[in-house]
C-alpha cells in the first residue's frame, strides 16, 4: 500500500486562518479489508464552508477535528477494490479529504463514494459544476427562489463555482441574471463567458447604498430572487432592490467566516417587502441530487455551462490556495491537482 501525504488541521485559527493552522504529514495507507476500496485522488476541492469547520463552534455540522485530515471533496481513480461495487479503473467522486489516497468503505447510501462518467465531463467538474456547488445552485434556484421565466435574479460571488452554475441554470430557464463579483476582470468574464446580463463590481462601492444604486440600474424591474454566498454589504444592497414577496436563498456568508459580526442594516425590509429568506445546506437534501446532476451535466455537454477553474499544483499548495479562496483570489472553482 502506498505512503500517503496528508494535510491535517494542526490548530484552530483566531481571527483569520493562516498557514500555521495546517500541518503536512505522511502516513501509511492501511491494508484493505472486505468491502473497502483504495482511491488515488486526482483532484481536491477547496470550498468556503471549510473555514467554518475550522472553528470549534456550534454549527450545522461538527467542527473539523484537530490532528485529523482536513475534510473535502475529491475525484479520483479506484486502484484496488475488495468490494463488488467498484473495480480498479473506476473514476469516483467522494469525500476523500486533503490527502493523496483514501481507503473507503463502499456503500450505496446517499452521499457515499459514487462512480462518474468522464467521457464528456472532465473529472474536475464533478467537484464544481456537476458536483456539490452545482447542486447547491440548483436547489437554491428551484426550491427556494422558485424561478419563473422573465424574472430578474441576482447572485453574489458570481464567477465562483456556485455562481457560474446558478447563471447557466437560470438563463436556461428563461430568467434575467445579474451577478456581483470583485474586480473588472471577473465582471467582464461574467458577462462575456458565463452569460450574465450584467455584473456589479462590489470593489467600486464602499457602502450598501452605493451598490444598490448600481443594482437598480442593472435591475430596472427590481429583483425577484437573490442567491446569497457572501452576506454583509452585498445582502444589504440587494435587499434595498428586492420586489415584494421576493425570495432569498442563503447558502454562504463568507464575509463573516473569520468571526466578524455581520449586522443586517435594513431588517425592516423583510417585513415591508414580505421577503422570504431561507438558509439551507445542500447535503441535507440528497434526494434531489440525481435530478440536479442530470440537468447540470446536460448544460456542460451542450456548452451552456463553461466553468472556469483555478488550479493549484500539488497537495502542499492546498493551504495557501484555500486562504486565497477566502480572500477572493481564485477565478472560478478552486481545485488542487494532485497527479
Amino acid at each position: 500500500m502506498p505512503s500517503n501525504p496528508q494535510i491535517l488541521l494542526d490548530n484552530r485559527p483566531t481571527g483569520e486562518a493562516t498557514l500555521s493552522n495546517f500541518k503536512l504529514v505522511t502516513s501509511e495507507t492501511p491494508t484493505l479489508q472486505d468491502g473497502e476500496v483504495l482511491v488515488q485522488h486526482h483532484y481536491l476541492s477547496l470550498d468556503p464552508y471549510m473555514r467554518g469547520r475550522m472553528n470549534d463552534t456550534k454549527s450545522y455540522t461538527a467542527p473539523q477535528p484537530l490532528g485529523e485530515v482536513m475534510g473535502g471533496g475529491t475525484v479520483g481513480e479506484v486502484l484496488e477494490s475488495r468490494s463488488t461495487l467498484f473495480t480498479p479503473g473506476d473514476m469516483v467522486v467522494g469525500m476523500g479529504g486533503w490527502q493523496a489516497y483514501s481507503v473507503v468503505t463502499a456503500t450505496t447510501a446517499p452521499g457515499a463514494l459514487r462512480k462518474v462518467d468522464t467521457t464528456h465531463v472532465p473529472p474536475s467538474y464533478y467537484l464544481g459544476a456537476v458536483g456539490m456547488p452545482g447542486v447547491t445552485a440548483w436547489y437554491g434556484l428551484t426550491s427556494i427562489i422558485q424561478d419563473q421565466p422573465g424574472q430578474t435574479l441576482v447572485v453574489s460571488a458570481a464567477t465562483g463555482a456556485v455562481g457560474s452554475a446558478f447563471a447557466a441554470l437560470a438563463r436556461a430557464r428563461g430568467c434575467r441574471v445579474v451577478g456581483i463579483a470583485g474586480g473588472p476582470a471577473k465582471c467582464q468574464y461574467a458577462t462575456t463567458e458565463l452569460g450574465f446580463d450584467a455584473c456589479i463590481d462590489y470593489q467600486q462601492h464602499t457602502d450598501a447604498v452605493s451598490m444598490s444604486r448600481a443594482l437598480k440600474l442593472a435591475c430596472p424591474d427590481g429583483v425577484d430572487g437573490y442567491f446569497e454566498n457572501v452576506g454583509g454589504m452585498a445582502l444589504d444592497a440587494v435587499m434595498l432592490c428586492m420586489n415584494d414577496f421576493g425570495r432569498i436563498a442563503l447558502c454562504g456568508m463568507i464575509a463573516g467566516y473569520d468571526g466578524k459580526p455581520l449586522p443586517m442594516n435594513y431588517p425592516a425590509l423583510i417585513l415591508r417587502s414580505r421577503l422570504r429568506i431561507q438558509g439551507f445546506i445542500v447535503t441535507e437534501h440528497m434526494d434531489i441530487w440525481p435530478k440536479a446532476l442530470q440537468e447540470l451535466g446536460g448544460l456542460v455537454v451542450t456548452g451552456k455551462l463553461r466553468p472556469r477553474e483555478s488550479v493549484a499544483q500539488g497537495l502542499a499548495a492546498a493551504p495557501e490556495a484555500f486562504l486565497g479562496l477566502l480572500k477572493g483570489k481564485n477565478f472560478g472553482k478552486q481545485i488542487v491537482k494532485l497527479i
